[in-house]
């Protein structure tokens, strides 16, 4: 069907106040978020900085996802260096095997493992579908410690890393976790797991996890948990003291919508920074166009 000149102009404005409602609605979702794509910022060393992470999760496809990503990262780590990456699951697709890892993990982030940077990996569903993901936690990249739970301190920051699967050993895992959770003199405490507890994506909150360990990190004061396997981005408000990051758009992306919890969220491809003080944790998302997206902070 050919069109005049004036229907084709008419049809176009129609169309850019379209665009235009629909940018306008989506900005209006994350009205509260200032930073809206903003550029990386080089901030190498502030002052009173304890530890600068970063998090990304269901990564390992080998695919230009992944590498877009991974780009990006190392863009970020030259600008504002960190030396702890938190790999929250889905770390080999698609069922783990281990002979994928030089594809899909040693070759992505060759530039940052080349400058010491070390990652800390937990199992996601897809890890266990080989041998039970042994040969991952077995890996030394990882940085596992031959565990598939964990625990590892960096300057004032417990890290927790948690076996979500459903075939985990739930019983002594949550004896452990409890355990070394009252005994953390951190000042802050921070929990990862490949399974979300609260999320708006595909597979939405977990209401089971939400039983266990909401009261469990209440109780002992863990002011962040990181997961994946809901592929986008997501930052919670603090509920009862704990903010909840997804990060699992690390290689591809899902629709997401929004909680009455939710603070931002978003499909882009993107990973995760943290600026921790004594204080407060400054929370980035970062996609692959080198720009921050989402900036909260997470108050002492």
């Amino acid at each position: 069907m050919k069109l005049k000149r004036r229907q084709f102009l008419i049809l176009g404005g129609v169309s850019t106040i379209g665009s235009g409602f629909l940018g306008w609605k989506f900005a209006s979702q994350n009205s509260e978020n200032p930073f809206l794509e903003t550029v990386i910022a080089a901030n190498p060393n502030p002052q009173d900085l304890l530890l600068r992470f970063v998090s990304v999760a269901d990564t390992g496809t080998g695919a230009r996802g992944q590498y877009a990503v991974a780009k990006s990262m190392n863009f970020y780590h030259q600008k504002n260096p960190y030396n702890t990456v938190i790999l929250a699951g889905d770390n080999i697709y698609n069922k783990g095997e281990i002979e994928k890892i030089e594809a899909v993990f040693e070759k992505p982030y060759q530039p940052l493992l080349q400058q010491g940077v070390k990652f800390h990996a937990c199992l996601g569903n897809h890890d266990i579908r080989t041998d039970n993901g042994n040969p991952q936690v077995q890996y030394p990249a990882f940085n596992m410690q031959g565990k598939r739970y964990y625990t590892f301190s960096k300057n004032n920051v417990q890290f927790f890393a948690l076996d979500t699967n459903g075939n985990a050993d739930w019983e002594n895992q949550l004896i452990w976790l409890e355990k070394e959770l009252s005994l953390s003199k951190a000042t802050w405490k921070v929990v990862f797991g490949h399974h979300p507890i609260y999320a708006s994506g595909h597979y939405g909150n977990n209401p089971k996890f939400i039983k266990i360990f909401t009261p469990l990190f209440k109780k002992y004061g863990v002011q962040l948990y990181i997961n994946g396997h809901e592929h986008h981005y997501e930052r919670t408000r603090a509920i009862n003291g704990t903010t909840y990051v997804i990060c699992g758009a690390g290689a591809g992306s899902r629709p997401v919508g929004r909680s009455k919890w939710t603070e931002y969220s978003t499909s882009n491809l993107s990973f995760a920074t943290y600026d921790v003080y004594a204080d407060r944790i400054e929370v980035q998302g970062i996609g692959t166009n080198n720009r921050v997206f989402d900036r909260g902070v997470i108050s002492l």
